[in-house]
């Protein structure tokens, strides 16, 4: 798989149809697919090859029924943490640390002028990838290049469930400047454990901005006893 040496001068439409591509697959987000796809291509922010994989998703989620393409959403985000969309689920679990951090990252959307809509969660992968496609090229990418190791990390369970959502992530990883690479996965743990409080100050964190005109990144920092998933 290729990685992007350069900044591409451009992605803000690859962002935002990247962001679409994960939504949940009802009538609205299938019948809006032929105009992602050709932002996609106008861009050219991402290589050929990774447009042939999103376009054969893209083909897929069109050829299934609305029912199927659905359940099988739900069925790959919804129950499993592997692949859960929600980024500091992957760091923090369900402890009281995720929600400082949300608050925290929520606060950094609005100061740049992003309001998020009610039920929505700034952790969510959609979410990030609409606040990137707001900032320039650079900006985008090094705010993107903040949650590689949780992005490649999903990005190998989609490999391991042989999902073709699998390109988005890569697709992600791409515009960050990182590897689009598998990587080794710990066991899931089992359910009790995984609701075990974390250590204190693990996992991910947000650091203070040097200004309030500049958008603050995410800082997600590996635990002190990083996961072998946690590469970057």
């Amino acid at each position: 798989m290729s990685l992007l040496h350069g900044t591409p001068r451009r992605m803000t439409h690859t962002l935002r149809a990247l962001a679409w591509l994960l939504r949940y697959p009802d009538a609205e987000m299938r019948e809006a697919l032929p105009a992602v796809r050709d932002a996609l291509h106008d861009e050219r922010a991402l290589t050929f090859g990774r447009l042939a994989e999103l376009d054969a998703l893209i083909d897929g989620l069109r050829a299934q029924t609305g029912l199927r393409a659905e359940a099988e959403y739900v069925e790959l985000f919804d129950r499993g943490r592997r692949t859960a969309l929600y980024l500091f689920e992957h760091v923090h679990g369900d402890s009281r640390d995720r929600g400082q951090a949300m608050i925290d990252l929520a606060q950094t959307y609005e100061r740049a002028g992003l309001l998020l809509a009610p039920g929505e969660l700034p952790d969510h992968l959609p979410v990030v990838l609409e606040f990137a496609s707001t900032q320039p090229p650079a900006q985008a990418r090094e705010f993107l290049r903040e949650t590689a190791h949780i992005v490649r990390a999903i990005f190998s369970a989609l490999l391991a469930r042989r999902s073709a959502y699998a390109s988005v992530l890569a697709a992600v990883l791409d515009l960050a400047g990182e590897r689009a690479e598998r990587v080794e996965l710990p066991d899931e743990p089992p359910l009790d454990e995984a609701w075990t409080e974390p250590e204190a100050f693990g996992g991910c964190s947000t650091r203070g901005q040097a200004r309030p005109d500049q958008p603050q990144p995410i800082h997600v920092v590996r635990p002190a006893a990083p996961p072998r998933a946690a590469v970057r």
